[in-house]
């Protein structure tokens, strides 16, 4: 049987990390590890975490805070499937994710990166996807340039593909997903099993997405080097400029209507760029 590493990265979660823990633990596939980053929770996280650690497949791993990227990067570091799951620790998975996913890749294994639909609830609330948020299958690059198209939660990727792009970004505090699926995704087509297979919980405050402003300023970076680091046939290049192009005018926007000019030069330099 093939084995299957899930990494968990955590910080200050440990309300939520149990539920996280008992959906890999419930799957209906039982070949696989879990391995928790803690990424310097100060909270009782541990304490929530110890009970699981008499099961041999769980192993938990601290390290001083240094972000979600270098969490799940250390992860993989030392986990040791073949095939690499990403669960974040505010969120849960239906008893059949991973099975559903290895009949997938079974059935096409033409794929390295494959992900499934999701579930969203705010404030425990089910709320319906904007259209947009509904995943895709295939060649979803151009997807990826205008939003988040893929979520971590979701995502069942080869191991020698995630080592051979240096997996996650350090550089990107917030995005970091964006930034890789976009490294990614303009190589390699992604597999979708069309199910809702994942539960993705928002509503709490210490979220990055909530805690961090101006997140497009990362979106941004990522675009700016992916243009500088590769060649694109001419309209898909414009295509990423206009993206890029529309981002730093809003960026700009914001900075001038909230009087938030730390990175105003670094985003109108772009802007001045890029732009036709």
């Amino acid at each position: 049987m093939m084995k299957i590493s899930v990494i968990i990265p955590t910080f200050n979660r440990e309300k939520f990390l149990s539920r996280s823990l008992e959906s890999v633990l419930s799957q209906s596939y039982t070949e696989f590890e879990i391995i928790i980053v803690d990424d310097g929770s100060t909270d009782r996280t541990y304490h929530e975490v110890k009970k699981y650690l008499k099961d041999s497949r769980v192993r938990y791993l601290y390290q001083s805070n240094q972000g979600v990227s270098s969490a799940r990067n250390l992860g993989v570091f030392v986990s040791s499937g073949e095939w690499v799951s990403f669960l974040d620790s505010d969120d849960e998975w239906d008893s059949r994710k991973l099975e559903e996913q290895l009949s997938f890749i079974n059935e096409h294994s033409e794929y390295s990166i494959i992900h499934c639909q999701e579930n969203w609830f705010r404030n425990s609330k089910r709320v319906n996807l904007p259209k947009q948020y509904i995943k895709k299958g295939g060649d979803i690059f151009r997807d990826c340039l205008y939003l988040c198209a893929i979520s971590p939660s979701t995502v069942m990727i080869k191991r020698d593909l995630f080592e051979r792009l240096g997996g996650f970004s350090k550089d990107f505090i917030v995005c970091e997903d964006y930034e890789l699926w976009l490294r990614i995704c303009v190589e390699h087509r992604v597999g979708l099993v069309d199910k809702a297979l994942v539960n993705k919980y928002a509503g709490h405050g210490d979220q990055l997405s909530v805690t961090t402003t101006a997140m497009d300023l990362y979106r941004v970076r990522a675009l700016a080097q992916m243009l500088m680091s590769r060649e694109f046939e001419l309209n898909l290049k414009n295509e990423i400029i206009s993206v890029l192009v529309k981002k730093c005018k809003i960026l700009l926007n914001g900075f001038e209507k909230y009087g938030n000019f730390k990175n105003y030069e670094e985003v109108r330099d772009l802007l001045s760029r890029f732009e036709p």
